[in-house]
Parts: structure tokens; C-alpha cells; sequence
């Protein structure tokens, strides 16, 4: 795929990302998936780790509204690919194909509402493990899912731990499955178990599912002021590139 940058963030640039990560998976390719958004542009030109951990990474991306945007500005017309949606289609497939899917984030109980949720929409679905997000306080917990990824091999590893924490820790074990699809997938385990709710479609639609995250949760406004600053960033860009 071809890589255009994002203020200085590689993307990478597909018809179909979906279609390009099921033939990597069936060719037992290992692929780190990065779903890049405006807030994560401004703190990858801050973080030079996790500016590295996505530059390396082999499949780019673009999840947010913002980032759309941007490449619109350049001439490039590429639909938003949400990274909640792009999981949620490649797990679909596993269930079909035989793949096998591991889940890992959120409180605990989650991942187990999640997976028992998908096993009555997916009754073939192989989910070979289930980990919540707060094993990194625990180093025996994090030695027993060390141990229990090197065991079973997944095809497919959702991660749900935020960014950038996400992201560097796959970075960091993806050598425990080298031929596996890793997903970072933030907050869609809390979606997907029915613990929050995502954004009606009409405001997804409208690349305004960043507004109603801030309705839901008022508490994330420091992080949303990164959006105000890419964009006029961006529009720097697009003046100075034109």
C-alpha cells in the first residue's frame, strides 16, 4: 500500500483494507494495524516512540474525521475506515474462515461479555483466549498471557488498552505471534460488551462520532483540544502545499 503522510505520520492508502489484512492473515503475514486519528497525529509528533511504533507499523489506517479531511486537502479521496468497523468485519470473516481471534482490554468481565455476545452472533467463531486490559500491574499476569499467546497462536489480537499504550505494547510483543493480524481497538471492547454505547449513524455519518465521545464523556475535552490544533496545522499544510 502506498504511504502519504499525515503531518509527518505515515498512513497508508487503500480501496480496501479489509480485503489487503484477510489476505495477509491467510498468508500468515504479521501485520500491525495503527487506526490513526487527528488526536493520535498530535501526540505521535510529540512521542518520537510512538511516532516510530506507527511508522513500522504495516497498515495505517484512517479512522477519524480529521484525518479525512486532510487527505481530502491533498487530493486524496480515501473513506474514513473506522477501526471499530474494520475488527468487527474481520472478526465476521474469522468465524467464517476458521480463523482464530484473541481479545484483550477493558475492566474485567469485559472481554468475557464480548466474547459470549460474538459466540451467539458467530456460533463458529474460535476465540482462543480472553485477557482484560489491567494485567500490566500484575507481572504475573502479564507472564501467564505472555505464555498464554506463545500457546495458542491466534490469527487475529485485539487490543484494547488506549493509545499510545496500545500500540507500543504491540510493538513490544509482537514477537510472541509474529505471523498474527494485531489490532489496536482502543475503547470498541466497552461498545461491543454493551457497557457504552457508540454514536447514533446519523453522526457517524457526518464525521461527528468524535462530538458525541465528548457528550458521553465530558472528561476527555484536554485530550479533544488536539483536534483545534490539527486543524489549523493542517490548514497550514494545505496552503503551503498548494
Amino acid at each position: 500500500m502506498q504511504k502519504f503522510p499525515i503531518l509527518g505520520v505515515p498512513l497508508h492508502l487503500s480501496a480496501d483494507y479489509l480485503g489487503w489484512l484477510q489476505q495477509a492473515c491467510q498468508n500468515a503475514q504479521g501485520v500491525h494495524v495503527v487506526t490513526l486519528n487527528a488526536e493520535m497525529v498530535m501526540q505521535a509528533r510529540q512521542n518520537p516512540e510512538l511516532h516510530r511504533v506507527i511508522s513500522e507499523s504495516e497498515c495505517v489506517v484512517p479512522d477519524g474525521a480529521g484525518v479525512v479531511l486532510y487527505l481530502w486537502l491533498h487530493g486524496k479521496r480515501v473513506k474514513r475506515c473506522p477501526g471499530i468497523e474494520l475488527a468487527e468485519n474481520l472478526v465476521q470473516w474469522a468465524s467464517v474462515t476458521g480463523k482464530t481471534v484473541f481479545l484483550i482490554g477493558g475492566a474485567e468481565g469485559v472481554s468475557e461479555q464480548v466474547a459470549l455476545k460474538w459466540q451467539e452472533i458467530y456460533p463458529h467463531l474460535r476465540l482462543v483466549g480472553k485477557q482484560h486490559g489491567f494485567f500490566l500491574a500484575d507481572q504475573a499476569e502479564t507472564l501467564a498471557l505472555a505464555e498464554q499467546l506463545k500457546a495458542t497462536q491466534p490469527n487475529i489480537i485485539l487490543v484494547g488498552l488506549g493509545v499510545p499504550r496500545q500500540e507500543l505494547w504491540i510493538a513490544q510483543n509482537r514477537h510472541l505471534c509474529p505471523h498474527s493480524i494485531w489490532i489496536g481497538v482502543g475503547g470498541s471492547l466497552d461498545i461491543w460488551s454493551g457497557a457504552k454505547e457508540r454514536a447514533p449513524a446519523w453522526l457517524r455519518e457526518n464525521n461527528l462520532e468524535w462530538l458525541y465521545r465528548l457528550y458521553k464523556e465530558p472528561w476527555r475535552w484536554r485530550r479533544m483540544l488536539a483536534l483545534p490544533k490539527f486543524a489549523l496545522i493542517s490548514l497550514w499544510y494545505s496552503l503551503r502545499f498548494r
